[in-house]
This record gives C-alpha cells, sequence and structure tokens, in this order.
C-alpha cells in the first residue's frame, strides 16, 4: 500500500496507520504567520508538532485522508523531495552568534536555495557553520563547510547513524564565492562518478580520498575559471 505524497509511515497500532509530514523551512527560519499556520494545521487534524533534528517542524499522528488535505492547508513545500536527493541544508545562527568566526549565514541560505530537492545518488544532507564548534551537526553531514579566522573550510563525507563516520577535509581558506562553488564540486563529482546507492562518505573510501579531492578540485577550478571568464567579459561589454 502506497502511502500518500511527501508522508512518512509512522508506527501502525491495532490496525491504524498514521503520518507525518515534514514541511521545508529554510535554514531552520520561519516567520510567525508561518508558525500559526502550524499550529492552525495540527490542530484541524489533530496533529502532533515535533520540532525535528533538521531545523524543521513536523506535523505527526495524521490521518491517511487528512495528509493531503493538511498539506494544502499548509501551503508549503515539501523538505524531502526524494530519498535520492539533497535531503537538507543546515545552518547554524552565525550572524547572531559571538563565536561565529564568519557570518556563513548568506552562504547557508545560498546553498539552501541551490540544492533544495537536487537529485543525488542516495539522501544527502549539507551542513554550514561560523565556526569550528560545528553547530548543525556540520562534522555529520555529507558535506559540510565550516569557518575560521583565516576563511571557510569544506569537509565532506561526514555521517551518523549506523555507521558513523568523520568527515575529510577537502579545501580551506576560502572566500564565501569559493566556499559556494567548492561544494558544488564535490556535489558534481559525487553525482558523475558515484553508483546509485552510494553514501558519499564510503564512495570517498571506495576511491581513496587523494582520488576523490583531485576530481573535486578539478571541477573547482573549472567553475571558477568560467566564473573569472564570464566576470571579464562583462566589465568588457561595460567598458564599450
Amino acid at each position: 500500500m502506497a502511502n500518500p505524497e511527501y508522508s512518512v509511515l509512522q508506527k501502525i497500532k491495532n490496525g491504524r496507520r498514521t503520518f507525518g509530514i515534514t514541511p521545508r523551512i529554510p535554514g531552520g527560519f520561519v516567520t510567525p504567520d508561518k508558525l500559526t499556520k502550524f499550529a492552525e494545521v495540527a490542530e484541524k487534524y489533530q496533529g502532533t508538532l515535533k520540532i525535528t533534528s533538521g531545523q524543521r517542524i513536523a506535523i505527526l499522528g495524521l490521518k491517511e485522508e487528512d495528509v493531503a488535505k493538511a498539506w494544502e492547508d499548509l501551503g508549503m513545500e515539501p523538505g524531502v523531495l526524494s530519498a535520492y536527493s539533497v535531503k537538507n541544508v543546515e545552518v547554524c545562527p552565525a550572524g547572531f552568534c559571538k563565536r561565529a568566526k564568519q557570518n556563513t549565514l548568506p552562504l547557508g541560505m545560498r546553498l539552501e536555495k541551490r540544492f533544495y530537492g537536487a537529485p543525488a545518488p542516495n539522501r544527502t544532507k549539507i551542513g554550514v557553520a561560523g565556526c569550528l564548534n560545528a553547530c548543525a551537526s556540520v562534522n555529520a553531514k555529507d558535506i559540510g563547510v565550516l569557518a575560521d579566522p583565516d576563511g571557510c573550510i569544506i569537509v565532506a563525507g561526514g555521517s551518523a547513524g549506523y555507521h558513523p563516520r568523520l568527515p575529510d577535509r577537502i579545501a580551506e581558506k576560502l572566500t564565501e564565492d569559493e566556499a559556494y562553488y567548492m561544494v558544488e564540486a564535490v556535489y558534481d563529482y559525487y553525482c558523475e562518478h558515484a553508483q546509485m546507492g552510494d553514501k558519499l562518505g564510503p564512495f570517498i573510501d571506495q576511491v581513496g580520498l587523494e582520488v576523490f579531492k583531485a576530481g573535486a578540485l578539478a571541477l573547482f577550478e573549472e567553475k571558477m575559471k568560467q566564473l573569472n571568464d564570464t566576470n571579464s567579459n562583462e566589465n568588457t561589454e561595460e567598458e564599450h
């Protein structure tokens, strides 16, 4: 029996099937009117609100026939589009935190917009933090951005769960723009070379860290060259 679209089946008790839904909340930032909408929908369909570990709000305990109606009433996008996609981009509150070494909030929101629902060989999580405390569990993410006084650091292959794995450092001392394109390069190399079902960490172990780094860095350099060429052409056009 298929589940209602964009829902997760919860425990079945006495033959009763209930479902949870989790809307998209970019960066974990939510407006007061959206919070009110969550409360109204949960109350209307007798659901339970749950703050998730992925900086989102889930509505649990919904009846099967109420799932589609709850989505319609919320008027929000689902947090996860596919099991084979970028699941979410978690962002620490760097712009508000006294410990932050860089304000990585703009970069985190930029990455969230770029990678929302992007297809991948397996579920993929991205984390962004403004210091090495790595809030938002960045070291347990498939792709992570950390910051120190010298700039941004890109790590890859982190994981929690049944097979925990610390991430590998791919690049460091990057500007915000460079960090953005390095994340793209890591993602692109993974998508181009991994088999469906491969998680990023085991894939890195399979091909070898140095091979993975070399491939990602080559894609990064190509992206930066294209960006510089585009900027150079635009400047030339403005001069004429």
